[in-house]
């Protein structure tokens, strides 16, 4: 199924009896991009976040964001500083003194300076919480894909809207091009037979003037080409894997071969028709950008 690069996807929810948060959201980009935000100190987790998420995801640019409730149960260790704490207890009393203040000076009072305290918190169990974050990271990534898909039906529906489009304007051109070589050969005739006042002109020459027109507008080439690429794409849409690069060079094939009938024919009508080609070609372009 076609995924369009655009997704997002949350879960939030206890595991193991800790509150855990993993949000994703991917945007369009060349290749997988992925950036991290982990509680603090648990960067160890990036590297199980990053294989995950390349188990779902080929192409996009990705922010993952994940919470994890600490461990209650785990064992600390609170360390006094006792340099600082003296220094904090001798400030106050320089400050009783001078000013002639209550000595309140207090346990309590003193311990308001948290940074005379060092907690030291067991280390948490690793694949313990790697475990946790593959849980809730894969809900997340599922919903994540869903979203994806969903919006890569989209894209295909309007691609596969605009290829009828185009199919229907080559043969329009089809139709119409033996009818240029036609009316041409009826104006080099008239031509021809009032510049020699009357006289009949030669039909050998003009039909190989008519054969020369006929050769230098001939789209017949391009026009088969041009549905061979568009049957490429539709195919391409049908599957299942990620085929956004390849997709992108199949338009730019189309693009060339849009262009290179629009430099043969002379007629304004067809002219026009191939304007129509190139801008349903050009919203073609610009759709399958957020294809994975």
């Amino acid at each position: 199924m076609i995924k369009s690069m655009t997704g997002y996807g949350r879960f939030e929810g206890v595991i193991d009896g800790r509150n855990v948060v993993f949000e994703i959201k991917s945007v369009n980009h060349r290749f997988l991009e992925l950036q991290c935000r982990t509680p603090r100190g648990c960067g160890f987790i990036e590297e199980t976040i990053k294989n995950l998420v390349s188990r779902y995801v080929t192409r996009g640019k990705a922010d993952v964001f994940v919470s994890i409730e600490a461990d209650e149960n785990l064992a600390a260790e609170v360390t006094l500083n006792r340099s600082l704490a003296a220094g904090y207890v001798n400030a106050l009393r320089e400050l009783r003194d001078e000013y002639g203040l209550a000595d309140d000076i207090s346990v309590t009072s003193v311990a308001k300076y948290n940074d005379i305290f060092t907690v030291r918190k067991a280390p948490e169990n690793e694949e313990k919480l790697c475990a946790i974050v593959e849980q809730a990271g894969t809900q997340a990534l599922e919903a994540l894909v869903a979203m994806r898909e969903r919006e890569g039906e989209k894209l295909k529906a309007d691609v596969l809207s605009r290829c009828d489009t185009i199919i229907g304007i080559v043969s329009e051109i089809e139709k119409r091009s033996p009818q240029i070589v036609e009316e041409y050969r009826r104006r080099l005739y008239e031509r021809i037979s009032e510049i020699l006042q009357d006289t009949t002109a030669e039909p050998q020459r003009i039909l190989t003037e008519a054969a020369i027109f006929a050769d230098k507008t001939a789209v017949d080439e391009e026009t088969v080409r041009l549905r061979s690429h568009i049957d490429q794409l539709r195919e391409m849409l049908s599957g299942s894997q990620a085929v956004g690069r390849k997709i992108d060079f199949i338009v730019q094939e189309m693009n060339r071969e849009a262009n290179t009938i629009g430099s043969k024919v002379s007629d304004a009508e067809l002219a026009h028709k191939v304007v129509d080609i190139k801008a349903e070609i050009e919203k073609i372009r610009e759709q399958i950008q957020n294809i994975e």
